[in-house]
């Protein structure tokens, strides 16, 4: 294929996955701000008046950051990883793979989508927390980077599970057991400073920790942990999730059925 044939062939795939994002948007971009703005409730109002300070910072403000890290890892991830096994599914996928469409174009057609919704609802969650306390954006590169790089990592991590995924309850699996555990315990809701020496190195073995503190430290300037290992670990993921990916549709894992 040549390069007018792979673009009019990735903005087919795009198109068509941001096309049905907006279209059924009461499934995917409601539902994470409702649920985010109960959080910005409970945890902000209820329990933020009573803990206070953290770092120096509201505690209502604290957990902003930790709150759209939240919606964005949720939504990149949901929507790749159910969009591909439909595809996978119906055999949409395989009509594509017979198609010149060289396998990278593929991965990132639908890590594309996952990372449009990803950063939308991010940035709808990020708007409604204004009705609560105005954050503060110390640096907007820092805030971009690490928001687009974890969507990125968590579109990927979609793909990778749809690919492995032989049923619909196969999509659940990972989300349900090891995301969501991960996304809880990754500093969201607290600073990893308040707690005990062994419980903070166990922390430190949960890399969704570096993506909530790097964007976190884009708002406050503050994180428990550096922001340039944090961006390289981000890197790092990102990488080796997108080599794999493209190893996997080469090797036509989960493609046989």
């Amino acid at each position: 294929m040549n390069s007018q044939q792979i673009y009019n062939s990735f903005r087919t795939l795009t198109s068509k996955e941001i096309k049905r994002i907006l279209r059924i948007w009461t499934q995917t971009l409601l539902p994470p701000v409702v649920t985010q703005s109960l959080y910005f409730v409970i945890f902000g109002s209820f329990i933020g008046s009573r803990v206070g300070l953290i770092d120096g910072i509201p505690y209502m403000a604290f957990i902003i950051p930790g709150l759209v890290m939240m919606a964005v890892i949720n939504a990149s991830f949901s929507n790749v990883v159910s969009s591909f096994f439909t595809s996978k599914f119906t055999k949409d996928i395989q009509e594509i793979q017979v198609s010149p469409t060289p396998n990278w174009v593929i991965v990132f057609g639908f890590v594309t989508g996952g990372v449009f919704r990803g950063l939308l609802v991010g940035l709808i969650v990020f708007l409604v927390s204004f009705f609560f306390v105005k954050p503060q954006i110390q640096n907007p590169l820092i805030i971009t980077l690490f928001v687009f790089l974890t969507s990125m990592v968590f579109s990927l991590g979609g793909l990778i599970n749809g690919i492995f995924a032989e049923k619909f309850d196969d999509v659940q699996i990972f989300p349900t057991f090891v995301l969501i555990p991960l996304t809880y315990l990754g500093g969201v809701f607290y600073s990893i400073n308040q707690l005990p020496q062994v419980w903070q190195i166990v922390s430190k073995l949960n890399p969704i920790l570096y993506m909530v503190n790097g964007f976190r430290y884009g708002f406050y300037g503050v994180s428990d942990v550096s922001v340039w290992y944090s961006f390289l670990i981000l890197l790092a993921f990102t990488v080796s999730l997108a080599v794999l990916a493209q190893i996997l549709l080469n090797r036509g894992v989960g493609m046989r059925t």
